[in-house]
């Protein structure tokens, strides 16, 4: 439950046990390939992987099926002889691919001395691959099976209990107590199968270890340019300019007067005209004659 505002939910991989993201990121940004083993009650797994920007991409790969298939393991496979095998089965693999060097990604393993994890690193550095780790946790003798001989001995084949923990190693014909033995042969089948290039599994090669490709220069003669078309400049156009027109005229009419003309002719006075006078009109007398 949230106790306060500042509380943040950890990554899905980190609340399922999965990832640890602070160490993976030391991991990353070191830029070497990383050892990952993961393992299970029943078999244990080895990888080589590199980081890349779409995501981690798998160099080299081993599994301990693998020892039964191609290498006549008969014992189980989830032990601490299997899981060095399977560390050194991945570490030639990684050899013959151009990988010399990794290091350990435990993830979420606690680092417990004498674990079959590091029964995986033994056998990866046994295989010529240099991967810095401390001496104190790896056991020789256990990575042998020389504990699980001792301890089927002191059992004795005739215990009911002895019958019951062993029953995988009598079912496929191989007695606990020379389980060394056969670690022994089994570890020099899977050298000898790695020296003839028979690898099991096809190996990717990583990207760094490509050959370098040459390329043959073939001199040609040089390509004539073409011609750059030059842009005509189109003349700018000139836009008349219209005269304001004056007062409108018509032919045979006189102009209207504006409204100031009119006040200004009803305020002018008026000029008197002179009358001529008219002349007096002669009478005629009834009797014919002119008066003057």
């Amino acid at each position: 439950m949230a106790k306060n505002a500042s509380y943040r939910v950890q990554l899905r991989r980190r609340r399922e046990g999965k990832t640890d993201y602070q160490a993976r990121k030391a991991l990353v940004t070191s830029r070497k390939p990383r050892l990952v083993t993961r393992s299970s009650l029943k078999n244990v797994e080895a990888q080589i992987i590199i980081a890349k920007p779409h995501g981690d991409e798998v160099l080299v790969a081993a599994n301990s099926r693998e020892l039964i298939k191609s290498f006549g393991w008969k014992a189980p496979t989830g032990n601490i002889p299997a899981a060095y095998l399977t560390g050194l089965l991945v570490g030639l693999k990684a050899k013959a691919a151009g990988i010399t060097e990794a290091i350990l990604d435990l993830g979420l393993v606690s680092p417990t001395k004498g674990s079959r994890t590091f029964a995986v690193l033994s056998g990866v550095v046994d295989a010529g691959v240099e991967v810095p780790h401390s001496e104190e946790k790896i056991v020789k003798e256990r990575i042998k099976g020389e504990h699980i001989a001792k301890y089927a001995k002191n059992l004795g084949a005739d215990s009911e209990e002895y019958t019951v923990k062993f029953s995988q190693y009598t079912a496929h014909g191989v007695a606990p107590e020379k389980i060394a033995e056969h670690f022994a042969k089994v570890k020099a089948d899977i050298i000898a199968g790695t020296k003839s290039t028979k690898l099991p599994v096809e190996v990717a090669k990583p990207k760094t270890a490509a050959k370098e490709i040459t390329f043959k220069t073939v001199e040609t003669a040089p390509k004539e340019k073409a011609p750059t078309k030059v842009k005509e400049e189109k003349p700018a156009k000139i836009t008349p300019v219209k005269e304001k027109a004056g007062p409108k005229t018509t032919k045979g009419k006189a102009s209207k007067a504006t409204p100031k003309e009119k006040v200004a002719k009803e305020k002018a006075p008026k000029a008197k005209t002179e009358v001529e006078p008219k002349a007096p009109k002669e009478k005629v007398s009834k009797k014919g004659g002119k008066k003057a």
